[in-house]
């Protein structure tokens, strides 16, 4: 009978696999620590007056990732794309640019874990070894075959879901209020910066090159694969949504009447729902916090591996040598947040709030406008270009990022250079 049960188990994990996924793995490369805080920030200052910012920025991943995997099935990866329209130089030098972005945000996300870990540890171990740790074991799972990691990702996003939907479970929400969230409004004008965090986190760039290259993965090659595709997208970003609004509504129902008025860290709202709800509360919202970090660095940490042999125009398959050569040098380099806190100054808090802005400013709006143009290239796409509603929501896309990354530059680049925030 056991031996009947768990090949059936087999069976229906392997039929899932089959259609569903690699959402789950573009959703845990948004998720991670900045995505924490975000969210936390928006339900400790607003309430629940922000989770229509949340759909919106699901709505807006969702399409964003959808044209990607068009791009991928229909024509080429986006960084192919970008070597032919632009050429070989300057392709590698968009690449080289854009994979400092990403291991900027792997200093922060092996901060992140470490200073979590050792929270939970209650400090018998200091952040920076753990920090080295971190980017050690990121580098042996992301070695893994593709299948593994996709496997990984899936059941560490679906146990994030599980941990925050228990502890918003136990917050005693006003479901009135939070009926009234999903309506849009601006409770004044810092809002509109938190709703745009919100929605420019969500819309993470790496994914867009991602995206475009792992349709493959999956044996997407073919028009009729589109809808198996947008299943998967729709599975993964509901899960990524509802978490989402769990950690929005723990911040709005538990820590907002307790009066927090603001957050230190990711980690803050852990630390004072122990205060409020009991030890259970701090250790699943800790939990979630340093799983949520670990799994983004794997897929961020993957995207210069394809930028890099793309722009050069060499194949890119995660099974060779040189693309895990690519992957482990980076996590490496990723996992040197202690150094940077020696050198520069900065604080875990400091890299989780600089770094991912970081992103926002340059490597956003490149892979924005990049995405823009190739969905409504007729040569790459064909009939299966984008029409006038989907380029409308590319367009809204590119203004977003552009926005974002104008009104960010000024306050970024003062806080890097006077050691921090």
């Amino acid at each position: 009978m056991s031996t009947s049960y768990a090949s059936q188990l087999r069976d229906t994990a392997s039929g899932f696999f089959q259609e569903y996924g690699l959402a789950f793995v573009m959703v845990a490369s948004y998720f991670g620590s900045g995505s924490v805080y975000i969210a936390s920030s928006a339900g400790v200052r607003y309430g629940y007056a922000l989770l229509w910012a949340v759909v919106g920025a699901v709505l807006l991943g969702f399409m964003a990732q959808d044209m990607s995997a068009r791009l991928g099935i229909h024509g080429d990866s986006l960084m192919q794309f970008t070597r032919r329209k632009l050429g070989g130089p300057a392709a590698t030098g968009i690449a080289l640019l854009l994979s400092v972005g990403c291991v900027a945000w792997t200093l922060e996300l092996t901060a992140a874990v470490g200073k979590g870990v050792s929270i939970m540890l209650g400090g018998a171990i200091g952040w920076q070894p753990l920090a080295v740790v971190t980017g050690a074991l990121a580098i042996v799972v992301g070695v893994m075959n593709y299948d593994g990691i996709e496997r990984v990702m899936t059941a560490m996003m679906l146990a994030l879901l599980v941990c925050y939907l228990v502890v918003a479970g136990g917050a005693d929400a006003s479901l009135p209020d939070l009926a009234a969230g999903f309506v849009p409004r601006l409770p004044d004008a810092g809002a509109l910066t938190l709703a745009a965090a919100i929605m420019g986190t969500t819309a993470l760039w790496p994914n867009f090159f991602l995206e475009s290259n792992l349709v493959a993965q999956k044996g997407w090659t073919d028009v009729a694969d589109v809808s198996t595709m947008r299943r998967d997208l729709g599975v993964g970003y509901l899960v990524g949504g509802v978490t989402t609004v769990a950690i929005v509504v723990v911040a709005a129902a538990v820590l907002r009447p307790a009066g927090y008025t603001s957050l230190d860290t990711f980690i803050t709202p852990g630390l004072a729902l122990s205060e409020v709800l009991g030890e259970w509360a701090m250790a699943l919202f800790l939990v979630g916090a340093v799983a949520a970090a670990f799994n983004s660095i794997i897929p961020i940490m993957w995207t210069p591996s394809y930028l890099l042999q793309h722009a050069r125009g060499r194949d890119a398959d995660s099974a060779s040598r040189e693309f895990k050569l690519i992957y482990a040098v980076g996590v490496g380099l990723g996992s040197l947040s202690p150094l940077v806190h020696e050198l520069f100054g900065l604080s875990v808090v400091d890299m989780i709030i600089l770094f991912p802005a970081y992103n926002g400013i340059v490597g956003l709006p490149i892979t924005a406008l990049l995405l823009f143009w190739a969905v409504n290239d007729r040569k790459t796409m064909g009939e299966h270009r984008n029409g006038l509603a989907l380029a409308a929501v590319n367009f809204a896309l590119v203004a977003l990022a552009l926005y974002l990354s104008v009104t960010s530059a000024p306050g970024f680049f003062e806080s890097l250079t006077s050691g921090g925030l």
